[in-house]
């Protein structure tokens, strides 16, 4: 497989205004041809998407999601550009689906743009010592941070983690075909997630289970 490199990713930026990791996934898709990353990115809809998200997105729902027995809550506000969009059963159904994401897949962030620069700090020392400790050389032990950085986004990131209902796909490329499918620009602005006891030390039990067998009903 060809190289990707930081430049690459820029210029299909550049070209398509699609994100960072559309635009990485194009080009692993086409081996690095930029000329096929921006026809794949148009196919997915990605491209278009993208051209929208400039848009000012004002209106939407704040919606609320509490597991059976009060467990586990979420508050989320995902905004759109028209009260009519809002109104929508396809919206209004993303919408439910993301607070229920949210409850069973924990993120921190909506997206990595989010993530203090404090807490990357502290992730970057982690792996780093980490990799010296394992006994990589150091030439290297760069990239292997990058690697898990990566990771580390991936799992507190909302936009970067594999959507619950399809976890070959992410949030952020479910959300750009629902914008692809509506013709206006969506974000998903904010959420908070409360967890009954969470700090107080108890039992682990199946919670998660419970609402993923509710979102694949």
């Amino acid at each position: 497989m060809a190289e990707i490199t930081a430049a690459m990713i820029k210029e299909l930026r550049e070209r398509t205004g699609a994100g960072f990791m559309d635009c990485k996934k194009a080009l692993q898709e086409t081996q690095g041809d930029l000329d096929k990353a921006v026809d794949y990115l148009r196919e997915k809809g990605l491209a278009a998407a993208a051209k929208k998200a400039g848009r000012i997105a004002a209106e939407g729902l704040v919606d609320a999601y509490i597991h059976l027995g009060g467990r586990v809550g979420v508050l989320i506000e995902v905004n759109c550009e028209t009260d009519f969009v809002a109104k929508t059963d396809s919206f209004k159904q993303f919408v439910r689906d993301m607070a229920m994401h949210v409850a069973a897949a924990k993120p921190s962030y909506v997206s990595r743009d989010e993530v203090p620069e404090a807490v990357l700090e502290r992730e970057k020392n982690i792996y780093r010592a980490a990799a010296l400790n394992e006994g990589k050389p150091e030439k290297i032990v760069d990239r292997i941070v990058e690697g898990r950085l990566e990771r580390f986004f991936k799992e507190v990131c909302l936009l970067e983690q594999p959507y619950i209902k399809d976890p070959d796909k992410t949030v952020q490329e479910v959300l750009q075909e629902l914008i692809a499918q509506i013709g206006e620009n969506i974000t998903i602005r904010r959420f908070a997630r409360f967890e009954r006891g969470e700090g107080i030390e108890k039992r682990t039990d199946n919670w998660v289970e419970e609402v993923m067998a509710e979102l694949n009903k």
